[in-house]
């Protein structure tokens, strides 16, 4: 891939345009190191941190749903950005560098970087999927709480969706290219089976559970997979 690298202002034009959408899409860039450390950390320690954080905000006693939730909420992190670099400029992001705050969620890149997606060989599917996916498969491999693959697999399905959703909201106009872009993420490797969009808007209906219902004051959420068959495909 390296012929179709972007240029270093290219990626930071984008990262820093799709950062003024706030929320999930806030994927800080460059700055100096202090209170920041390499993802790859927090990884090997099983997310521990966030999974308490959880624990003490929801006032949950089972370690498999703090666990749950702190996963999705970082699979938002990692999909929101990307998907908007693609669909809005054209650029897959390189997230192999990614840093995490020390006292918190929030990502940052230290250097910007990434693949103009229409020079990458098939497009940019598969290249924006195993950006994200790596970082995904490198925390479930570092958890320390036992928890089924499909429902982490779920988790970052309705991440996904959740970030088209939310961009269409913001940027209607690009709704065919957004919505064309997440039903093939939605077909490729572990995504794949996991769940379906439902409508024009980009609902989603899972076929798992992210266990949030499970806490005191939890719920199943709109696109879980406990209300319910889901119902069929939407047209592409």
């Amino acid at each position: 891939m390296h012929e179709a690298r972007a240029s270093t202002a290219s990626a930071a034009a984008a990262l820093h345009d799709v950062a003024s959408l706030g929320g999930f899409f806030a994927l800080r860039v460059g700055g100096t190191d202090d209170g920041w450390h390499p993802l790859a950390r927090s990884y090997e320690a099983g997310f521990t941190d966030l999974a308490e954080a959880v624990a003490r905000r929801h006032r949950t006693s089972e370690p498999r749903v703090d666990v749950s939730i702190a996963q999705l909420g970082h699979a938002a992190r990692l999909w929101s950005p990307a998907l908007a670099c693609v669909v809005l400029h054209g650029i897959v992001p390189d997230l192999e560098g990614l840093q995490r705050a020390d006292g918190g969620p929030a990502l940052r890149v230290p250097r910007p970087a990434g693949w103009y997606a229409d020079r990458l060989d098939g497009g940019p599917v598969r290249a924006l999927y195993e950006q994200v996916s790596g970082h995904l498969s490198a925390l479930a491999d570092g958890l320390r709480v036992k928890i089924a693959p499909r429902l982490l697999d779920g988790n970052s399905a309705s991440a996904l969706a959740g970030a088209a959703h939310a961009l269409l909201a913001l940027r209607p106009a690009v709704r065919e290219p957004l919505t064309d872009l997440t039903n093939a993420l939605l077909d490729t490797g572990r995504l794949a089976g996991t769940g379906v969009l439902t409508g024009p808007d980009l609902a989603f209906h899972r076929r798992s559970c992210c266990l949030y219902y499970r806490a005191p004051n939890g719920s199943k959420c709109g696109d879980c997979g406990l209300a319910g068959r889901a119902p069929p495909l939407a047209p592409r």
